[in-house]
């Protein structure tokens, strides 16, 4: 039942049809065009939208159900809950923030859950769009934590202090900063910002077109274009949508924590003034 729901999705999450009468033809960015889900409604109220919300609201439930009435022996959502605040102080937090790491948990808790249920929401059924896929939404999220940064810098050091903590490496020699300077100042102001959420842009982005490839093969093959010769390619299909579904699992956690590290680093960049 899953498969089948899998395979139907790379032909109906878009706008348009996945392939025309008669051949097939693999998915492309039509998977990522999206009409309003209101008929003349706000253009800006799309399926990504929704499922943005959708996850938020998730987010929510799940940290007030976990946290709501906290019992000195976790049971249940509270377990859940304490473990991944757990995973997210001792493997996010601390290693880049240390003792002010505290203080930080609240965004990165919330940062880690975002991004991980936006991720998620590329497997579940009926929904299957990673809202990562679409850059809007985690270019808010980075520039968002990227504003944090320069305040915190900005705040504990001044300008000038921060700067020069930025630029300041022991050792180097004077004629050297001419060089080192604007590329450091280049790679903390402005490259910081973009690897910070192409990187997870560009894996669902590629995970949702792979899975979207090898359902809509399986189902044309297999329901549209049934034969003998095409019958193996079908199977074929729906194994690697299996196996691809599996491995965005992975992927999908382990850029939810890509993103919170280096949300942490940034953070803590600001706060020490350096880079």
């Amino acid at each position: 039942m899953r498969t089948t729901i899998l395979i139907t999705s790379g032909l109906t999450t878009s706008s348009g049809p996945a392939h025309s009468p008669g051949r097939w033809q693999a998915p492309g960015l039509d998977l990522f065009q999206f009409p309003p889900i209101i008929p003349g409604g706000p253009e800006w109220f799309t399926k990504p939208v929704l499922t943005a919300l959708l996850a938020s609201a998730v987010a929510i439930a799940l940290c007030w159900a976990a946290f709501a009435r906290p019992k000195l022996v976790p049971r249940g959502w509270q377990g859940v809950g304490e473990y991944a605040y757990l995973f997210v102080r001792d493997q996010i937090a601390r290693p880049s923030l240390g003792k002010d790491a505290d203080r930080w948990m609240g965004l990165l808790l919330t940062i880690f859950l975002t991004v991980l249920l936006w991720n998620l929401m590329g497997v579940i059924p009926l929904i299957q769009f990673p809202v990562a896929a679409h850059i809007a939404f985690p270019a808010v999220l980075a520039i968002t934590v990227y504003g944090i940064k320069v305040y915190l810098g900005v705040r504990h050091h001044g300008v000038r202090g921060y700067l020069r903590g930025i630029v300041h490496l022991p050792g180097l020699p004077g004629w050297a900063y001419g060089i080192y300077a604007p590329l450091i100042l280049a790679e903390v102001f402005v490259t910081s910002l973009f690897t910070h959420f192409i990187r997870l842009f560009a894996n669902m982005f590629a995970g949702h077109i792979l899975v979207a490839f090898f359902s809509s093969v399986g189902f044309w093959f297999l329901f549209e274009r049934l034969t003998p010769l095409g019958a193996g390619l079908g199977v074929l299909g729906v194994a690697m949508t299996i196996v691809i579904t599996a491995l965005e699992l992975l992927i999908q956690f382990l850029q939810a924590f890509l993103f919170g590290v280096l949300a942490a680093m940034y953070i803590a960049s600001g706060l020490h003034g350096e880079h």
